[in-house]
Formats: C-alpha cells, structure tokens, sequence
C-alpha cells in the first residue's frame, strides 16, 4: 500500500475509519514518519490509538463535516467495513470540489463500479486483495512442492540422463533442454539433449551454432545407456511418441500420448515450455549462464513471436526476469541470420509466382532441396504492402510442403491448413503461423516420376491455390494480382 502511495506532494494523510485494515495502514505510514490523522466513530478504538501515540479523532466519518474536517489532507484512505458511510465519505469530499488522491474500500466488484463513477482514485477489494495474495502463495508452494520433486528424480540418476526435445526442434524445446540440463549439471547429474529429425530453418541453425549448443542425433545414441529420459516440450510429438519408461515430462501442451511418467509438470496457462523452465531456474537459485538466459528468452520470444501471440503474464515475467543475464548482440545474430542463396532464390521465385486475392497471397516456389527456405518466404512476403496472410508452398521428395503466416487476428491459419488439407497431409502450427506435407501421389491420384514432374507442378499449383483461397474464404478466380506478379 505505502509504496504505491508515498509519493512526494502526497506527505499528508487522512485515514477514515480504523478497524483492522486502516490500523495496518496507519502503522505503515507512521513508520514512514508521515502525518497521520485517524477517523473513526468508535470511542474505545480511538481511544486505544491515542495510547499508540496516533493522532486520532472520533467523528462518523458519513457526516459532511469530516470532509471540511481533512480538506488540508493530501491523501484520504476511507477504509471502514460499512461500504455506506464510505460512500457519503466520498460523496461529501468531491462534493467539495478538491482534488484529494482518494483510497476506498469495497465490498464486491459491483461497489467498487460504482464508487470508481463517484471519482475514487484507487479501490480496494479486500477480499479480492486476499484472493491474489492466497494464489500467489499457492503458486510459490506449488512451485517450491513440484522443483523438490524435479530434484528428487534428477538426483536419483546413477549414470546420465538423456533429455529429449521433439523431432526437428523448434526454439522452445531445444532452450528448454538446454536450461533441464542446466538444472541437472548444478545437482552433479551429466545430462545429453538428443533430437530426431533435422535441425530446421535458418535462424535454429544459428540459434544452435551461435550458442555452440550440443545436440546428440538420436540414431548415435542407445537410450539404454541412460537411467533417467526426460520429454520437454514434447507433447505435439504425438507421430514420434517416445515408446521408452519417461521419468521426467515438461510442456505447456497436455500430452496426446499418456506418459507415466514419475514427474510431470504441464501447464497450459504458459506459452511456451521455456517459461516453465525459467521459473525452475530461479526456484532453484542456480548460477544463470548468459547462454542459458539467452536461450530460454529466445525460446519465449519465438514461442510467442515476440509477444504477439497468446502471451500471459507468466511469460512476461520470466522474460523480464532474464532480460538482465541474456547476450542481446548474440540474440539479434540468431533473430536475423543470414539468408542463403537457395533461400533468395525460393523468395524471388515466390515472388514472380504470387497470386494476391484482396489482402491474401498464395503463391508456387515450384522445386526446392531447403524446405526450410519456405517458411522464409512466407514471413518475407508477409511485409508487402496491404497483405496480411501468406502461403508458400513448393514440391520436394514427392511431397507438397506449405509453410503459411498470417497478421489477420480474425483468420486462424492453422485451422485454414487444417480445413484445406488435414484429411490428405500432415497439418502443424498455431493461428498465425503454420506448415503442412502433403504426399504428392495422395494429392495427385498420379504416380511421381522423372518425366512428369512438370505436369505434377502445374496440376498441383492451380489445386492448391484453389484448396487455400477457399479455406481463407476467398474466391480463387475473379480480379488480383496476378501469378506472375503483374
């Protein structure tokens, strides 16, 4: 309370109404030394403040004479359980026409409306008040509960423990894995972060390269060789389930697989695992490596794109909590990495083949080898004027892969794949950013070979333009941009 009141030209105070609330108040302040006058109907209370040696008064605070009474206070704290006479209180000083910084008590969030119309500065709800402070206990028992648990089954390791992100990591599972193991080194445990599938797009790469962050390819590797597997940000994995015992499972996703695992900890109130790791590191007081810090909040921040999608204030508090530690040159190194040649040419061709439709645009980078450079071009094509949904899509190894972004708050991408292509292909993402694969013989209904590849680009181009500007809820023929970009 004192601290977010005791300001400079706020050095004199009023408290109206003394039971047990305005005395906590007013002993905070006095120890501040600052000039307290207390209010209060009830003769015995008043009287057992003056023996404190506060300066208090017996008046109800209702009557009209009380805000004559503390016209020369700066502050007015009307904290008294009758939610009536607070209101006169506050009526009868504003009646007076002075601008006094007032604090009132209510009772319900509907008093506290209606006293916010009267000119209350700040309302307080007590039993709200108390709310928050139980759930900000309960969070900090919970947490200091679930990281002994952690602890106890790191410590259990006889030998090392394998740490498992998801196939062809994304920035959150690979951080997360890089702060579990962390967590281990600091209880003596060796810990390996093992990965199936590739180390996907551009700015993974440098995010691993730059950081020199070890990854063990899962096929060098025999999970035999380790006597506690942990699963962190695993739970979308569901095509690669781990078949193996888990010990350890962290995401913020609810696992599609029932791991049986001897911890767990999912909370779907985050956005990204690397805010659950972060908040392990601080409970567990661990020295925070500038790598480690810088990982964790390239995690957040890429989880979240940079805050713009499904951020809780859990997910702020970490990222402010590791700001402090992370290397911001490193950072904007990963965030910004150089684009390969193939990556130019997949833009240059994405942008020769766009088909705009009204804010949308679809277009064929026709065959690549960097599947990769598709998600480079979406988010490319994305800052051209007037557009706000992208969709780049392009054949490789007798599959269709799409990779598609959007800024349109009203239109879900994920869901737009989902409809177009979800019975046919692999779908993955979230409403702003999402890919799908789509076999080409599936798609086709014709058998790929070297001869006809040609054929099969053009068949797919108009089929897959057509299937997208639909699911977006676009007429696929009509005026726009055209394919060539004319």
């Amino acid at each position: 309370m004192s601290s977010g009141i005791s300001m400079a030209s706020m050095s004199t105070y009023a408290i109206l109404g003394c039971g047990s609330v305005g005395h906590a108040v007013a002993e905070e302040l006095e120890a501040e030394e600052k000039d307290v006058l207390i209010l209060d109907k009830d003769e015995g209370r008043v009287e057992a403040l003056r023996d404190q040696d506060l300066d208090a008064r017996t008046a109800d605070i209702a009557d009209e004479e009380v805000a004559e009474a503390i016209a020369d206070r700066d502050v007015v704290l009307i904290l008294s359980s009758d939610v009536e006479a607070n209101r006169a209180a506050v009526e009868n000083i504003r009646a007076r026409g002075e601008d006094q910084f007032i604090v009132v008590r209510a009772s319900d969030p509907v008093t506290a409306d209606e006293l916010t119309e009267l000119g209350v500065d700040v309302v307080i709800n007590p039993s709200a008040v108390i709310a928050d402070s139980a759930l900000r206990a309960l969070e900090t028992g919970e947490l200091e509960h679930k990281a002994e648990q952690l602890a106890d089954v790191i410590d259990s390791t006889e030998r090392r423990m394998a740490i498992l992100a998801h196939r062809s990591p994304d920035p959150d599972s690979i951080a997360s894995a890089v702060a579990l193991k962390a967590i281990a080194e600091s209880r003596d445990v060796e810990a390996d972060i093992i990965y199936d599938g590739e180390i996907g797009h551009q700015e993974n790469r440098a995010f691993v390269n730059l950081f020199g962050i070890e990854l063990t390819p899962r096929e060098e590797v025999s999970l035999d060789s380790y006597d506690t597997v942990a699963l962190v940000d695993h739970a979308k994995a569901s095509e690669d389930a781990f078949e193996g015992d888990v010990d350890i499972f962290i995401d913020h996703f609810e696992p599609d697989v029932d791991y049986d695992a001897r911890f767990t900890d999912v909370r779907r109130n985050v956005s990204s695992t690397s805010t659950i790791l972060t908040k392990y590191v601080q409970e567990f007081d661990i020295k925070l490596d500038e790598d480690v810090a810088t990982a964790l909040l390239y995690g957040i921040r890429a989880e979240t794109l940079d805050f713009k999608r499904d951020t809780t204030p859990a997910d702020l508090t970490a990222a402010a909590y590791l700001h402090p530690f992370a290397d911001h040159d490193t950072l904007e190194q990963v965030e910004s990495p150089s684009m390969s040649p193939e990556t130019l040419d997949v833009l240059a061709e994405a942008i020769r083949n766009r088909d705009v439709k009204g804010s949308h645009l679809v277009s064929n980078a026709g065959f690549i080898r960097d599947r990769d450079a598709l998600s480079q071009a979406a988010q490319h094509l994305l800052n051209l004027e007037g557009i706000t949904t992208t969709a780049v899509f392009a054949l490789a190894d007798d599959t269709i892969y799409l990779a598609a972004r959007s800024k349109d708050i009203r239109m879900n991408i994920g869901a737009v794949l989902e409809d177009a292509f979800g019975e046919i292909g692999e779908v993955v993402g979230h409403s702003t950013d999402a890919s799908a694969e789509i076999p080409l013989g599936i798609f086709t209904g014709i058998e790929t070979t070297e001869d006809n590849r040609e054929t099969l680009l053009s068949l797919v181009e108009e089929a897959v333009r057509t299937k997208l500007f639909e699911a977006m809820g676009v007429e696929s023929s009509g005026s726009g941009e055209s394919a060539n970009g004319s």
